[in-house]
């Protein structure tokens, strides 16, 4: 899929519907093998806890984008190397992590994008908490699944439908 984030935005800079939403810059780095990914958003909301996140990554991802509310917690990674390989084997375009990822030469070898807040080597408790497929609120930008979101190394944006940039 061809985009570029610049090329939305000079799109959409007149338009004040919020259909298209730009996540604020300088928040999120890029961990993944891949820094340019865009797809249809799957949601997860947890903190410390990826029990969520790894059900998702371990069902077929059909070039979805998996966007986690980890609370922004600096406390435990909500992905790591193992994970990051199931979602690229099971077809994930990539993720959002708000929170933190570790094993980062595993991520940067892995075939997805990924990006988080921050990294941390502390694992994750798993309890069996978390839910998925809801509304996400994320730098007081609304995130809802079915959306798409748009990532490379100018941004993030969130759309309201597919987009396409020339």
């Amino acid at each position: 899929m061809e985009f570029s984030t610049c090329d939305l935005c000079d799109a959409h800079k007149s338009d004040a519907s919020g259909a298209l939403r730009v996540m604020p810059g300088g928040l999120y780095r890029s961990y993944g093998g891949v820094a340019k990914f865009a797809g249809t958003i799957s949601t997860v909301r947890c903190l410390d806890d990826n029990t969520a996140v790894k059900a998702a990554v371990e069902s077929p991802g059909q070039g979805r984008v998996l966007v986690v509310d980890g609370g922004a917690s600096m406390q435990r990674a909500l992905l790591g190397g193992q994970l990051a390989r199931a979602a690229a084997a099971n077809g994930w375009a990539g993720l959002l992590i708000h929170g933190c990822v570790r094993d980062l030469a595993e991520l940067r070898a892995a075939p997805l994008g990924i990006l988080a807040l921050a990294h941390v080597p502390m694992p994750t408790d798993r309890k069996g908490q978390g839910i998925t497929d809801v509304a996400l609120q994320l730098h007081g930008l609304p995130i809802r699944p079915g959306e798409w979101l748009y990532a490379d190394d100018d941004g993030v944006l969130i759309s309201a439908t597919a987009q396409h940039s020339g």
